[in-house]
């Protein structure tokens, strides 16, 4: 784990136990990095509720509530999937914030429209769902650890901005 990945993991910590909060993941091409991330963190477990990862369809209908008609319409690496995927683990979890990533993160399995380096992110934080699409440069390593690094920093600033 990167230097970078240990020191947002703790200020997200830091800003969750501040505001009382306690949060989930729901993961794909990043495997559960992030939740690594997040539980190396000595007392996670008072804020870290839990993780899914969800590498295939059929799990993130299962275990997340995406509908198929989503999966099958837009694709699992697209906004109103992992949006929902976002909102299932934070329900499921009976969180109030929540992480979710689906993407492509190579060497293969993309396409024209959805090139290797795709990466969809998601935050539920508080009953609002927000999401950005992103195109990550580099090999697979690296392309997840950028996944991990933006779902991160993005949620620490979505956190500080609704304390306010």
């Amino acid at each position: 784990m990167t230097d970078k990945l240990s020191d947002l993991a703790l200020q997200l910590s830091l800003e969750l136990g501040r505001q009382s909060l306690k949060m989930a993941t729901a993961e794909s091409c990043t495997g559960g990095w992030v939740s690594q991330v997040l539980t190396a963190i000595p007392g996670s477990s008072d804020w870290f509720e839990g993780a899914v990862v969800s590498y295939s369809n059929a799990m993130k209908h299962r275990l997340l509530d995406v509908p198929c008609e989503l999966l099958d319409k837009y694709g699992a690496v697209s906004q109103p999937v992992v949006e929902q995927m976002a909102r299932g683990v934070a329900m499921n979890l009976d969180v109030p914030v929540s992480i979710a990533i689906s993407g492509i993160a190579g060497p293969g399995g993309g396409s024209r429209d959805k090139p290797v380096g795709t990466v969809h992110i998601a935050w539920y934080c508080r009953e609002k769902t927000f999401s950005e699409a992103f195109r990550f440069a580099g090999d697979r390593q690296q392309v997840r650890e950028q996944s991990v690094e933006v779902a991160l920093s993005e949620l620490i600033r979505l956190l500080q901005q609704s304390a306010t």
